[in-house]
C-alpha cells in the first residue's frame, strides 16, 4: 500500500476501519483480493513477481498491511518487503515477538512501514528507525514516511474518516480513494525524488504513465466481530475495474473449524 488511513476504536466508528490505495507500476504483476490456494487461512492480494502481499488478513483475524518509506535514494533488500505481510498473518508469533524478528532482519529489507497486529490491538513499525508503537484510539494515516506525517493526501483522507458518523461504505471509500486532486506545490513534501515526481505522487489516485494507483481496499470490523474486506481493482488512467468483498468472522481456533465467507 501507498496511502493507509484508519478510524481506530473510535465511538462513531467502531474497532477499524480502514481505507487504503495500493501503487504500484503497472507492469508488476500481481492478482486481486481472494482466498490462497497455497495459503487458503490467508485473504488478500497477492504480488506474483516475489510472491508477498501489500495488505491481508487470515481467518482468525490476524492483519497486516505494508507501505515503502520513500527516502529519495534506490535501496534494494535482499528480500521482499512484502513477504512480511503473510509471514506475520500465517505465523503464530505475537506482534511483539514479531517485532523482535523485524528489527533482528531490518537490513535484508529496503526501508518499509508495516501495521500489523489484530483488529483491536494494531501495532506500526518503522524499518528506517527500527521503532515499533502501539496505535492509539483516534484517526491516523501511513503513507512513504512514518505514522501520523500530515502529507496532503494523507489529511484528506482522514478528513474523510473524520466527518463520518457510521462506517462508509464501499461506494463512499473508493470515491475518497479516487480523489485526484493536487495539493499546492508549497504543500508537498520533500523526499529527494524532484518537484515533478513529487506531484505525480502527491494525490490519493496516482495516474503516472508507467506507475499508478492499481487497487483501493475498504476493511470495515465491527463491534460484534465480522470483518468485511472490499477491494476495487484500477486500471492504468485510473478507470475502475472488478470489485470483490468477503466477509468473515474470525475464530482464534480456525485450524479446527471453517470460516463462513461471502464473495460478492
Amino acid at each position: 500500500m501507498c496511502v493507509i488511513a484508519l478510524a481506530y476504536q473510535t465511538r462513531l466508528l467502531g474497532p477499524l476501519v480502514l481505507i487504503a490505495n495500493r501503487d504500484e507500476a503497472y507492469a508488476r504483476a500481481s492478482t486481486p483480493l481472494a482466498w490462497w490456494d497455497d495459503a487458503p487461512d490467508i485473504l488478500g492480494g497477492r504480488d506474483l513477481v516475489a510472491g508477498g502481499s501489500w495488505l491481508a488478513l487470515d481467518k482468525r483475524g490476524r492483519f497486516a498491511a505494508i507501505t515503502n518509506i520513500r527516502t529519495g535514494q534506490p535501496h534494494h533488500g535482499t528480500r521482499s518487503r512484502g513477504e512480511l505481510v503473510p509471514r506475520f498473518i500465517g505465523g503464530d508469533d505475537s506482534a511483539l515477538v514479531f517485532a523482535r524478528t523485524l528489527a533482528q532482519e531490518r537490513s535484508q529489507y529496503a526501508p518499509y512501514n508495516l501495521l500489523f497486529g489484530e483488529m483491536r490491538d494494531l501495532y506500526h513499525y518503522n524499518s528506517q528507525h527500527d521503532r515499533l508503537s502501539r496505535l492509539t484510539p483516534g484517526i491516523h494515516t501511513l503513507s512513504n514516511a512514518t505514522l501520523d506525517t500530515p502529507w496532503p493526501k494523507c489529511r484528506r483522507l482522514a478528513g474523510n474518516l473524520q466527518a463520518c458518523q457510521r462506517p462508509p461504505d464501499a461506494m463512499t471509500a473508493f470515491a475518497w480513494l479516487g480523489d485526484r486532486s493536487l495539493p499546492d506545490s508549497r504543500e508537498l513534501p520533500n523526499t529527494g525524488v524532484g518537484l515533478a515526481l513529487e506531484k505525480m505522487l502527491a494525490p490519493v489516485l496516482i495516474t503516472g504513465r508507467d506507475y499508478g494507483t492499481r487497487s483501493s481496499t475498504l476493511l470495515v470490523a465491527q463491534p460484534r466481530g465480522d470483518i468485511s474486506l472490499s477491494e476495487l481493482t484500477l486500471n492504468p488512467g485510473g478507470s475502475h475495474g472488478a470489485k470483490r468483498h468477503y466477509t468473515l468472522r474470525p475464530d482464534p481456533n480456525y485450524r479446527k473449524t471453517v470460516c463462513e465467507e461471502n464473495p460478492a
